[in-house]
């Protein structure tokens, strides 16, 4: 019997330092699926997923396939994935060929993917300028500054423009590949797939994983005053005209250099110190709910549980039971 021609391929570029566990795993994944397929469809319908791996070589050679499912046939990529790195995205070195092979893919009729800090690959190529993207939570604030005609939408897991897709955790390949997998093969191989590799159907949010991670190191020395104070004195009222004594400025000049120095406004810095508190009393203690909100500076509970669902995505029981660890 001749064997089913597979319905699409999907490429994965592995880069300097990019995460090999989910290239492999991304690997396994599709032929998972297919094997989920052809228990569910007659024999001889089998549908397959055709991977193939693309190396970028030494400076000034082109990327070339180093592994193919389906070898002996011309490529025709349907999808092509930067995968996560292991390394920080500001220690990752110019991927000017990687960015040009996803490029040049987009161009033919690719549908092209990242992963988390597979996005700065995909910036590179110019291709998600003007566009909306995501990325790991910590590395939004960086892809923004490096590419700023991107509109980073951090809190969303997936970002699904039809011909570029972004995905944001380093595990997030999972999402995306079961994405694929149910554009490819259906919802029922996705959902038939996710069980039994043990994992949740595609996730849409990052909001419940994401900490706040202050800026200290922004060189603006009164500013810096503001905010340990900021965070030793959280549940307390802190009005703009107190911190900027605390600062030694003028009310307006201390609201410029704090936005300049943080990102944020004085209150909007104060509610994320004061949710990154109650994240760590719900995770890691019994207290109820009302209490926590009393302890870090709520005086009116509902108010606090409006703000944490509006942070998180997650009302404080959810995230409790989800993340509880007391």
């Amino acid at each position: 019997m001749e064997t089913p021609s597979p319905i699409a391929e999907i490429g994965l570029l592995i880069y300097p330092d990019c995460q090999l566990a989910a290239v492999y795993g991304l690997t396994d994944l599709f032929r998972i699926a297919g094997d989920r397929t052809s228990q569910e469809v007659a024999a001889g319908a089998e549908r397959e997923i055709r991977v193939s791996h693309w190396q970028v070589g030494a400076p000034g050679d082109e990327v070339a396939c180093v592994w193919d499912s389906h070898p002996g046939t011309p490529h025709r990529l349907s999808y092509a994935i930067a995968p996560p790195s292991i390394i920080m995205p500001d220690r990752m070195a110019p991927m000017r060929a990687a960015a040009d092979w996803m490029k040049d893919r987009h161009a033919g009729g690719t549908t092209v993917c990242s992963i988390c800090a597979g996005a700065f690959v995909l910036a590179e190529s110019g291709l998600i300028d003007g566009r909306q993207a995501t990325t790991h939570w910590a590395f939004a604030a960086q892809l923004t500054r490096r590419f700023p005609e991107i509109e980073v939408i951090e809190e969303r897991m997936l970002v699904d423009e039809g011909d570029i897709i972004t995905a944001g955790g380093i595990l997030a390949w999972t999402d995306l590949g079961l994405t694929l997998v149910e554009r490819l093969l259906g919802a029922s191989t996705m959902l038939a797939t996710a069980r039994f590799l043990l994992v949740d159907p595609p996730r849409r949010q990052q909001q419940p994983f994401a900490r706040f991670i202050p800026r200290f190191d922004h060189g603006d020395d009164k500013v810096l005053r503001a905010q340990q104070f900021m965070h030793a004195h959280a549940r307390e009222a802190q009005s703009v005209a107190a911190l900027a004594a605390q600062a030694g400025m003028s009310e307006r000049t201390f609201l410029r250099r704090f936005g300049k120095a943080t990102g944020l406004r004085p209150k909007d810095y104060l509610q994320q110190v004061r949710l990154a508190k109650a994240r760590e009393a719900l995770e890691r203690t019994g207290q109820p709910v009302d209490q926590i909100a009393w302890q870090i500076g709520y005086q009116d509970p509902a108010a606090f549980r409006k703000a944490f669902l509006k942070q998180t995505g997650l009302s404080p029981g959810t995230y409790r039971r989800r993340f509880g660890i007391a």
